[in-house]
């Protein structure tokens, strides 16, 4: 089956995001309890670019398919579920990376949404909060992304987000979905 692209983020309405998110079918990892640990040697680089063996993976659709296997385990362990088998992967900073940003709103306020290396939105919001890390010279934005996995915003986004909340007076944090996030680090 062929794969289409979403539309462009920005063409997009909170409405149309919210059906697009609403529409994503991923299997129930949730559910899986696998009794088999192994190495899937797999990692997941800085950048966004999963590898296997040490070689790229250079098939879109295999990285969709395998990041909604994703889980990140409460050792902070990341692990591709199957329901037979746990695989761990390493992953150098974040399982995602957020490469665009729009801010929409309705009568419930603002919302933003994110666009991820995988082509997967997602809205920031209390079940997929922003977390600011490393310092305020130099700070790591974090958006949670589900079991566990985050994504980190590129550094274009970042920008997109910090643009928009000088433009809308916050400066230091933004609101999306009745929540309230920090974009500089305690």
């Amino acid at each position: 089956m062929p794969y289409d692209a979403p539309p462009s983020l920005a063409a997009l309405s909170l409405t149309e995001i919210a059906a697009a998110v609403e529409a994503r079918k991923l299997p129930p990892v949730a559910s899986w309890r696998p009794a088999e640990t192994v190495d899937s040697h797999m990692r997941i680089a800085a950048d966004g670019t999963w590898f296997h063996e040490g070689a790229p993976i250079r098939r879109p659709a295999m990285v969709r398919a395998f990041a909604s296997l994703l889980v990140r385990g409460e050792d902070g362990r990341h692990a591709l579920l199957t329901p037979e088998c746990r695989q761990l992967v390493e992953v150098e900073d974040a399982a995602f990376v957020a490469v665009d940003m729009v801010a929409r709103s309705d009568e419930t306020g603002p919302a933003l949404a994110f666009r991820l290396n995988t082509d997967e939105l997602v809205v920031a919001g209390p079940e997929h909060p922003l977390r600011a890390a490393g310092d305020p010279d130099t700070p790591a934005l974090y958006l949670a992304v589900r079991h566990g996995c985050e994504a980190r915003l590129d550094r274009s986004t970042w920008l997109q987000l910090a643009e928009y909340a000088l433009d809308h007076g916050a400066g230091s944090w933004v609101e999306s979905v009745g929540q309230r996030f920090a974009l500089t680090p305690a």
